[in-house]
């Protein structure tokens, strides 16, 4: 089958990759010329047969753009699939702008990571059963071998919603592993924290590739010390703890993580000096003054 594949960074490069190993002819766009496969997304166009499919692997503040440059060399018939970190809310009112044009939609989220090559791509698809009966191949390419990997999570926008709720779950296991390397590092008893995380990797109830990544990270850094506790997001997270908000459903746990994530940004808490400032005032309990 062939793949129109616009945005070749570490994800979508890996899945051009991919994708061709699997014998599907990729044509990939990317701004850097370097890893492009043409020169232009009008020249990725004309090399596709028609109907096209055209796969968007893009940062998602890039991703309408994009979409408005195709618009003017597709053609009734064709197929875009959005596989970069869109809102959900986005999609719907995408697919009907491009509906408009004959042209249609789907939104994929995609997990794997830098991974993904070697180990096949978790895929979370929305729109309508006929437009991903037509790229079912590359879907079956992209996802890892065997029955799990992919879904047809429901109709435009369920894509990126599931994606969202995935990204939120991975936020809440991420600290809750982080959680548990502090508190062995703080220990007395515990000498060896590396081998206890690599006593978890096999035959526990907690056992994950998160957890695997994570003990790969300590061969390398035992102690952590080439890192900052600083956490970014990039919205997954808060979108969320935003839909938990609208729907009354308790997300503890996730809601707990990303403001972390925001407390790790800080140089020094005012929340915290707040506090430490009330515990002064009501009880006399010493406090640390800035110095200079």
């Amino acid at each position: 089958m062939q793949l129109g594949l616009v945005g070749l960074g570490r994800m979508g490069g890996n899945m051009r990759e991919r994708l061709r190993r699997a014998g599907h002819e990729v044509i990939g766009y990317d701004p850097n010329p370097e890893k492009s496969d043409v020169p232009g997304l009008a020249d990725m166009v004309a090399k596709l047969t028609m109907p096209r499919v055209i796969w968007i692997m893009v940062p998602q503040q890039f991703t309408e753009d994009t979409i408005d440059k195709l618009v003017e060399v597709l053609h009734e018939g064709d197929l875009i699939i959005d596989g970069g970190n869109s809102k959900f809310t986005d999609d719907k009112p995408r697919a009907e702008r491009l509906a408009g044009h004959g042209i249609g939609y789907l939104d994929v989220g995609v997990s794997g990571g830098v991974w993904g090559l070697a180990n096949g791509y978790g895929l979370m698809v929305g729109g309508a059963k006929e437009d991903v009966a037509k790229a079912q191949p590359i879907f079956d390419a992209l996802k890892p071998e065997g029955e799990f990997g992919f879904s047809h999570a429901g109709p435009v926008g369920a894509g990126h919603y599931a994606k969202m709720v995935h990204n939120g779950i991975e936020y809440g296991l991420m600290h809750a592993y982080a959680e548990g390397y502090e508190l062995l590092e703080a220990s007395e008893y515990i000498t060896d924290v590396p081998a206890v995380i690599k006593s978890w990797r096999s035959g526990t109830v907690i056992r994950s590739w998160l957890l695997d990544l994570l003990d790969l990270q300590l061969d390398d850094d035992p102690k952590l010390d080439t890192l900052r506790g600083y956490a970014e997001d990039t919205g997954e997270g808060r979108w969320t703890v935003d839909e938990a908000v609208r729907l009354a459903v308790p997300l503890n746990v996730i809601a707990a993580s990303l403001f972390a994530r925001f407390a790790s940004r800080q140089e020094d808490s005012p929340t915290m000096k707040a506090v430490a400032a009330l515990r002064n005032q009501f009880g006399g309990h010493a406090v640390k003054k800035e110095i200079g």
